[in-house]
């Protein structure tokens, strides 16, 4: 595959492992410089070797997404050395626990929306401005079926994808017509994560498709010149 991604930044969140891992390596080896957080070094670290020995490049930033002052330290620091950035991947999240709405314990509510709705909130406040500044800045939010499609037992977690594709929707539709930043959602399905294991503990996870078959696609839609609104599902 000609690779289409030379001069081009990229920062993809929850990068230590399954898609956000997959994905951070699919771009670098398309020719982007990525930049990878998670909150554990060691397991970025992992991640960096395996794009340097692939011939990419990478700079890991072992963060706690849910501190604001840590995600606006790493703008200041990508402003400094790259002054933009082409491609935001918003992948971090939590499942929580699935439970009854009237069940649902409020603590780990409060922290399930800080990282999967108020994190990219932030991410986006912070990355608006070096978004713009790239002649082709695209954002890409990974979702779930189940912030469309309500299931018993999934309200925590479904409420907040609902939000977060709201949200990342209206920024979309803020900039479209301003910048020439483009905002898409993808729905990765049926994937072999850990994520998944744990709401799906009986499931064979041979009958599920690898977090690169995800990652693929996601490198297909930012090569594309998709429009704001566009959204993906990897199992169909």
């Amino acid at each position: 595959m000609t690779r289409g991604f030379e001069s081009k930044v990229a920062l993809v969140t929850g990068a230590s492992r399954g898609i956000g891992a997959a994905t951070a390596k699919a771009i670098a080896a398309q020719g982007a410089h990525v930049i990878i957080t998670a909150r554990t070094a060691k397991d970025l670290e992992a991640v960096e070797d395996e794009i340097f020995e692939a011939g990419g490049n990478a700079t890991i930033a072992p963060l706690d997404l849910t501190d604001g002052d840590s995600i606006g330290r790493l703008a200041a620091a990508v402003t400094e050395r790259w002054g933009k950035l082409d491609h935001l991947v918003l992948n971090a999240a939590m499942l929580g626990t699935l439970a009854p709405v009237s069940a649902i314990d409020g603590a780990e509510f409060a922290r399930l929306f800080t990282l999967n709705v108020t994190a990219p909130q932030v991410l986006i406040a912070s990355f608006d401005g070096l978004l713009r500044k790239s002649e082709a800045g695209k954002l890409i939010a990974l979702t779930s079926s189940v912030g469309a499609a309500p299931r018993a037992f999934w309200g925590a977690y479904g409420a907040s994808k609902a939000a977060l594709d709201t949200l990342v929707s209206s920024y979309g539709e803020e900039v479209k017509n301003i910048s020439a930043v483009r905002v898409a959602i993808v729905d990765p399905g049926k994937t072999r994560t850990k994520m998944r294991a744990a709401a799906y503990p009986g499931e064979d996870p041979s009958t599920l498709k690898e977090p690169s078959v995800v990652a693929n696609a996601i490198v297909d839609i930012l090569r594309s010149e998709f429009e704001t609104g566009t959204r993906i599902c990897v199992d169909k």
